[in-house]
């Protein structure tokens, strides 16, 4: 028999509504409902739901914004999806987003029924999940008490499982915790932490979050190697009933292999980029030869596919170019030394080239520096922070505005905020701009050029130099980078 859940209805079409509330009430389940999103979202903050029908077109908000909302503040509320056969796509990428399903337009009922009762029973057994993960948290105040309850499940699992008491003494562990840091299988328990893990880092975190320095609800995920392998550690504390912990529990992950592959991808990215590059080198020198007439007079028609050959030729030696750097930042040698560099004479040396460029599509462009110091960076790695930031600004500033720069020297560190008054960045994309290979996507620049990989860099240098990069942007108002580079002593 369906236990009472309650199902919340959301479409701004009132037959869909009434007719999901008969249906879904003759089956026992309660029902409430809303004709628009924002209706949806202060339900939910009043009612407890358990699962959501989510129309996607809707006036005031539609379903996709109502499912950001709801999965970043409920993300155990199974939604499913209501569309039309025109948007089965957009249904597809909600799912992508966290949608537990979708039911298309005009419903068959034994169908509707059937995903209901899916998520319905998702929602339920999860509910039991949660109650059987506390109840084993309540029990864990005696470690030794439960070893023998613990222990067929401990060793039945295919990552190395190692369980402390309060003096970090090893109380708990499996099989394959032995084979992957080559222990014998009979070692004694209790054990010091120290006879078993050699690695100083993971022994420093055990014991702060035998301390409390962790969470209660956090975990620590670490690299450690050892026996020439890699291995993934993620620890947490073990509490008991009145939340005070009382040792730790931390899995071990071989991720050897995943390592090995990711080397052979730098060192593939790398073969490829220094190949694809001589050659390019060379096309670009001949065009250049034939461009000047150097090897016979040009018409107009053939000089200007010559210049759209070096042009594409340029664009792909930037590429090659990125690819370089991202492979470098990701092997640790992105940045190769830090001296006292002077950051007004790598902007003024900058400026002088975008400043033309920025003429040519009607921007004014300007720098100031106010209370400077010299800072220890690695200054080509800084020449690519200029580089991109102020690149982006004139790029995503189609049809003229105002693009400035400005350093300040705080105490402790050096500001560098970069702002345009270009076409912006929609609120939803804000996240992924420091992702690889991502562009902001707008039909006025199309026109722009590049592989993606220009914030990815500039992320990566100011992390390697302990920075801070922070956006904020209002479409079709333009876009802030504000930059903080601490000033070492």
């Amino acid at each position: 028999m369906t236990e009472a859940m309650t199902i919340l209805v959301v479409d701004d079409e009132e037959k869909i509504r009434e007719g999901c509330r008969r249906v879904l009430s003759s089956q026992g389940f309660g029902v409430l409902d809303a004709e628009n999103g924002q209706m949806a979202l202060d339900l939910l903050a009043r009612e407890k739901v358990d699962v959501l029908l989510l129309d996607l077109k809707m006036p005031v908000m539609d379903g996709e914004n109502v499912l950001d909302l709801a999965h970043a503040q409920y993300p155990d509320l199974p939604v499913i999806i209501i569309t039309g056969h025109g948007t089965i796509d957009t249904a597809v990428e909600c799912m992508k987003k966290g949608a537990y399903d979708f039911i298309t337009k005009p419903f068959h009922i034994r169908q509707f029924m059937v995903t209901v009762n899916r998520a319905a029973d998702k929602k339920r057994l999860e509910e039991k999940a949660r109650q059987f993960e506390l109840e084993n948290i309540r029990n864990l105040y005696d470690l030794n008490l439960e070893k023998s309850r613990l222990r067929t499940i401990v060793h039945c699992l295919a990552n190395g499982v190692m369980v402390t008491n309060r003096n970090l003494e090893v109380v708990l562990h499996n099989p394959a915790l032995c084979r992957l840091l080559k222990l014998p299988m009979d070692f004694k328990t209790p054990a010091p932490l120290e006879t078993i893990i050699s690695d100083p880092t993971l022994i420093d975190t055990l014991r702060k979050i035998q301390q409390g320095s962790c969470p209660a609800e956090g975990t620590i995920s670490e690299e450690v190697t050892t026996g020439g392998r890699t291995l993934r550690s993620i620890s947490a504390p073990a509490l008991d009933q009145d939340q005070v912990v009382t040792g730790t529990v931390t899995a071990f992950e071989d991720i050897t292999v995943f390592k090995q592959l990711d080397q052979m991808k730098s060192d593939f990215l790398n073969m490829v980029a220094h190949e694809l590059r001589s050659p390019l080198f060379s096309i670009r020198q001949l065009v250049q030869v034939l461009s000047e007439g150097l090897a016979g007079p040009l018409g107009e028609k053939q000089a200007d596919y010559l210049a759209r050959v070096r042009k594409q030729i340029d664009n792909l030696l930037e590429l090659i170019r990125d690819l370089l750097e991202i492979s470098k930042a990701e092997g640790g040698v992105l940045v190769r030394e830090r001296v006292p560099t002077n950051l007004e004479e790598i902007l003024k040396s900058i400026a002088s080239t975008m400043e033309a460029r920025a003429r040519e599509q009607g921007i004014h462009f300007y720098y100031q520096c106010q209370h400077l110091r010299p800072v220890q960076v690695d200054p080509k790695s800084m020449e690519e922070v200029f580089n991109n930031l102020i690149s982006n600004a004139i790029d995503y500033s189609p049809g003229g505005g105002q693009v400035s720069v400005t350093l300040t020297g705080l105490p402790d560190a050096v500001e560098i905020v970069v702002s345009d008054t270009g076409i912006g960045i929609p609120p939803e994309e804000l996240d992924k701009i420091f992702d690889k290979f991502y562009r902001v996507k707008d039909p006025r620049t199309r026109h722009v050029t590049g592989s993606g990989l220009g914030l990815s860099l500039v992320k990566s240098v100011l992390d390697a130099h302990h920075g801070k990069i922070e956006v904020t942007s209002v479409p079709h108002q333009g876009t802030t980078f504000r930059v903080l580079l601490p000033v070492d002593a």
